[in-house]
């Protein structure tokens, strides 16, 4: 296995593993390496270690050198000349009104290259602001457009727990979060409640789904019969955290049992102060009660049962049989006609009409109508 060194180029930004060279490094050493950038300024974030080949994305780049004072300086000085840039970018945006919405700039180490980062909602045609940059900045310029998580990833900011975003702090990457995670946990499914400032789900809820759902299999199925110590019941709450679970059992009472011991515990749930769990008992005792009616009303013998009200229905006459069809390929019998007539009247036929035609033509006319 080759021996790799963990290196980040911007805060909470993605480790890129890189050849030590023979340097002896740690956590925290400011390095000079070299990328498919250029030459790059970063910091060590994983010490010198052996990992598979598998992990390593080739080609594997070399440690130039540690980073001496000036470096460190040199570095120092883009970091305020990126603030010049990012203010000379937002007012090219402006002047050529693209709708874009400027999120960061960044230099390379050695000058000759600033990345802007930028933000918006579909394709901007942004050439001619390129060739504005180019010219008052005097450097290769390149826009990066993101998407909303690396926009709060860049911004940085305080989520709903008071806390630095994670994104922004020490998240190196971003994994799916899907609502199935939320569901695992228990939590009420509404996306507003456990949404972050991006507006995707929190990538904290990725981070205690493995333990729940590794507890929920110790632990019953939410609605499930089970036999305790205490009798026979179903589960009607799950206690993920404190490997408990409630049972509500036939009599109307609620126990409370472990997966260690399966014993009955003192119920510590805030529900107990006003007496909810009582009101949840009866409830559930009623509803298994009409429960048991309704199966006991369906295993009866139907033939004990008491006639039916309907009366039955009165047997449908017999239909009439179907006259006799004619075999294939013959045609159907013709409708009674008159009977056929002699070959001199067929013949004479056209004759008669083209005599009543000549009669009609000779007929005199009336004086009125000459």
């Amino acid at each position: 296995m080759p021996l790799v060194v963990g290196v980040s180029f911007r805060k909470a930004g993605k480790i890129y593993y890189f050849d030590p060279a023979g340097l002896e490094l740690a956590e925290g050493d400011s390095v000079i390496a070299e990328t498919a950038r250029g030459i790059e300024f970063g910091e060590v974030m994983i010490d010198p270690r052996d990992v598979p080949e598998e992990e390593i994305v080739p080609p594997l780049k070399k440690i130039v050198r540690k980073a001496a004072k000036a470096d460190i300086d040199r570095a120092e000085t883009f970091r305020l000349k990126e603030k010049q840039a990012y203010h000379t970018c937002q007012q090219k945006i402006q002047f050529h009104n693209l709708p874009m919405k400027l999120i960061d700039a960044e230099y390379c180490f050695d000058g000759s290259q600033i990345t802007f980062y930028f933000s918006a909602e579909a394709r901007v045609d942004f050439r001619e602001l390129v060739k504005d940059l180019c010219g008052a900045l005097r450097a290769k310029v390149q826009l990066h457009q993101v998407g909303v998580r690396d926009e709060a990833k860049l911004f940085g900011g305080l989520g709903p727990c008071g806390r630095s975003l994670c994104c922004a702090s020490f998240l190196a990457g971003f994994e799916p979060v899907s609502m199935k995670m939320a569901k695992e946990q228990c939590l009420f499914l509404n996306p507003l409640k456990f949404s972050g400032i991006c507006g995707k789900l929190m990538c904290c809820l990725k981070y205690e789904y493995p333990v729940y759902k590794e507890a929920k299999q110790r632990l019953p199925a939410m609605g499930s019969m089970i036999t305790t110590e205490a009798g026979i019941g179903k589960v009607v709450e799950l206690h993920v955290i404190k490997e408990a679970y409630s049972v509500a059992l036939e009599d109307g009472k609620i126990v409370h049992c472990t997966v260690k011991d399966d014993q009955q515990v003192e119920c510590l749930c805030p529900s107990q102060q006003n007496g909810s769990c009582v009101k949840r008992a009866v409830e559930h005792a009623q509803a298994m009660q009409s429960a048991q009616q309704s199966q006991t009303v369906q295993s009866v013998d139907p033939s004990a049962s008491p006639a039916r009200s309907r009366p039955p229905r009165p047997p449908r006459p017999p239909r009439a049989p179907r006259p006799p069809q004619p075999p294939a390929g013959q045609a159907q019998q013709a409708k009674p006609s008159q009977p056929p007539k002699s070959e001199g009247e067929q013949t004479d036929q056209p004759a008669q009409k083209r005599r009543r035609r000549r009669r009609h033509r000779s007929k005199p006319k009336p004086e009125g109508e000459a």
